[in-house]
């Protein structure tokens, strides 16, 4: 019994779909209404990650050869979505799920025993031996995240059960192993140059560095739960926030510094940042770049505007509208076209700051912030404004926004393929796909749209357990930490 037990927690590592839900003809005719597309394209997206995933090999899209490989970043994004997605299903409702986390767990450590630094491997586990830009140091972070969520669903479904003691001795011993070395990467690695979520520039990347900030910070506190220690931890992660703060300029966040190319540094990746480290309990600090921070949302509407007029298919929108969002403007691959990925992160963005607002009943517009919300109300102020104090007033800024996002939503079921087979990018003058059809990272951030715009949240990270680095102050970091970064040639 207790053995049965334990084999039904650790098997719903992964999930997945309800055996029974009633399948989709992607070759209908879409639904008109947005509701209505969302609803079929998100379970679309779900399937195309399944579809993806080969014995816990996430690889990229199975539609060109070039995709046919797993992307430790890729591989661990898409199995966060997974595991959040598994966190709120009972399982006693749930009984026919497959292996993949645990699957996946295997496969991440057999990709350890060589230099955690590879991004990209063969679907049968082996390095990727032939050029690449490498090392990437955001995959470890961001595989550290996901098992770390994945722990904690573990000890919190176990509670305080007759299981608890195995769930507990399985979490020390399958998963923290693979937490704490990439954990013990990224302390040693986290001021080293290493190459961007774009695989293109060599510098110190934002996104990296967000990503090692969050998974040590969640890291620290899940040692603390199952009684190990995270040595390095502590003293890492304040540095990595002090030297994120020398991101910023006058309205957008850089995505690289240290690095020889020649790009003004506006770049979508900065948006993937704030959604990836979004933390329901955080509150709008800057200093991780909340969704609804002042930065986040300045540097929102800097990347947004940087493409209004840069692609045909965005000409005669007006400012304050959804348009469709690339990488970074100076983007040549295939052409410099936009990416669903970036196009739907813009829209989680701001889901995710409007939810925000909704749990603590209030927002701030200070002169940071202030041009992306007169963007959406012209007339609007600086100020705190409380739903207390205005409701009516509160409800129209949210709807606002809430408007706004959709907008980007609706630009993704205008050029959505009547088979929901979502691509890694539209073409920039006419908006057909281009590039890997079913790419993996596309539904990811499908999915995971879709949810934040249902009210879905995901999971504290600062403020489970100790210590809270959402709470360290900026002005804090000229006594609190020296860094020096080591850039590579």
């Amino acid at each position: 019994m207790k053995a049965a037990l334990l084999l039904r927690v650790l098997s719903a590592t992964s999930l997945l779909v309800n055996a029974n839900a009633k399948s989709i003809d992607h070759q209908q005719p879409r639904e008109d209404s947005l509701d209505d597309f969302i609803k079929d394209q998100q379970q679309i997206s779900l399937q195309g990650m399944l579809n993806n995933i080969v014995d816990g090999v996430v690889v990229a899209g199975r539609s060109d050869p070039d995709y046919w490989f797993t992307w430790t970043r890729t591989a661990a994004l898409t199995f966060k979505i997974l595991i959040e997605r598994l966190t709120r299903y009972d399982l006693e409702h749930y009984p026919n799920v497959s292996d993949d986390v645990t699957d996946y767990l295997k496969s991440q450590a057999k990709l350890q025993s060589g230099d955690l630094g590879e991004p990209k491997f063969y679907v049968n586990g082996t390095a990727f031996d032939g050029p690449w830009n490498r090392p990437q140091q955001d995959g470890p972070a961001l595989r550290a995240t996901a098992l770390t969520l994945y722990a904690r669903y573990l000890i919190g479904h176990a509670g305080d059960s007759v299981m608890a003691i195995d769930v507990h001795d399985h979490v020390v011993d399958k998963i923290w192993p693979i937490i704490s070395k990439d954990l013990e990467h990224i302390i040693r690695c986290w001021n080293q140059t290493s190459f961007d979520i774009w695989e293109e520039t060599n510098g110190s990347s934002f996104f990296t560095l967000s990503a090692s900030h969050r998974a040590l910070v969640e890291g620290m506190s899940l040692a603390k739960e199952i009684y190990l220690r995270c040595d390095g931890c502590a003293v890492t992660a304040p540095q990595i926030l002090c030297f994120m703060n020398s991101f910023w300029d006058v309205d957008f966040m850089h995505a690289n510094l240290n690095s020889k190319d020649q790009r003004r540094g506006i770049d979508a990746s900065s948006i993937l940042s704030s959604i990836h480290t979004y933390d329901p309990k955080a509150g709008c600090t800057d200093s991780s770049f909340q969704p609804c921070s002042p930065r986040a949302l300045a540097n929102h509407k800097a990347v947004i505007d940087s493409f209004r007029q840069l692609y045909a298919i965005n000409h005669g929108i007006p400012q304050g509208q959804a348009v469709a969002v690339g990488r970074y403007p100076e983007d040549v691959s295939h052409g410099g076209n936009p990416w669903y990925t970036t196009t739907l992160a813009a829209a989680e963005q701001l889901y995710l700051a409007r939810l925000q607002w909704q749990d603590r009943k209030e927002f701030t517009i200070d002169e940071t912030s202030l041009p992306f919300f007169r963007d959406l109300l012209p007339t609007i102020l600086p100020g705190t404004y409380r739903q207390s104090s205005d409701p009516a007033f509160f409800d129209l800024v949210l709807s606002a926004v809430q408007k706004y996002a959709d907008g980007y939503m609706a630009l993704i079921q205008r050029y959505t393929p009547t088979d929901g087979g979502l691509s890694e990018q539209f073409d920039r003058n006419n908006g057909v796909p281009v590039s890997a059809s079913n790419f993996t990272w596309s539904h990811a951030a499908f999915y995971t749209a879709a949810n934040r715009r249902i009210g879905i949240k995901g999971f504290p990270w600062s403020s489970w357990g100790e210590p809270s680095n959402n709470a360290f102050k900026l002005w804090q970091c000229h006594s609190h930490a020296r860094v020096t970064f080591h850039v590579g040639s």
